[in-house]
């Protein structure tokens, strides 16, 4: 929610920036350039907080996700879709693989919105809209304890993997992302 809302209308205003500087540029050639970017961003940006020690896993993924949903976004733009709308939340969870499916997603963004609303308490909700948010990203945890391990034996190694490691990971992401936005395309 909070990248839809910070991030949207800056999508926004950056694909009517380049349709109006190249007004034959189509929405394939918006989405190039954002991914080129992005991609860029994410393996610098996974790099930099590989070097943040005990807290890598954490300045990663916080870093990561926020890269990925700018670039889910910035394609939902390319292909005109309103990045700011509420329901590009969903579909970045889904796209990202935060959640497996919209169902899944729409129950985690339910929760944290309930979590911010009245009713007896915040913590109990809060700490479910937590849960919900963060659970299927636990897996990742087993992989930096695999690399802190490597890095000792290989200093460096952590930087590299996790740059080569979150570039590739959003290369795919826009693929799944311009495959879900971009028009299917009739014959004839």
């Amino acid at each position: 929610m909070a990248a839809v809302e910070g991030i949207g209308p800056r999508a926004r205003e950056w694909a009517h920036g380049l349709r109006g500087a190249y007004p034959d540029a189509d929405p394939d050639g918006l989405a190039r350039l954002a991914t080129r970017r992005f991609v860029r961003l994410a393996g610098v940006g996974g790099a930099a907080a590989a070097g943040a020690g005990v807290f890598a896993p954490v300045a990663e993924l916080a870093v990561v996700l926020w890269t990925q949903s700018a670039l889910v976004l910035h394609l939902a733009a390319a292909y005109g879709r309103d990045p700011a709308h509420p329901d590009r939340a969903v579909e970045v969870l889904v796209l990202t693989q935060v959640h497996p499916d919209a169902d899944s997603a729409r129950a985690a963004l339910d929760a944290a919105r309930a979590a911010d609303g009245p009713g007896e308490g915040p913590w109990p909700r809060a700490v479910e809209a937590a849960w919900r948010l963060a659970a299927p990203l636990a897996a990742q945890a087993g992989g930096w304890a695999a690399l802190r391990l490597v890095a000792r034996v290989l200093p460096g190694a952590a930087v590299l993997a996790a740059a080569a490691g979150d570039a590739a990971a959003t290369e795919r992401l826009a693929a799944r992302t311009v495959t879900s936005y971009r028009p299917v395309r009739t014959g004839g």
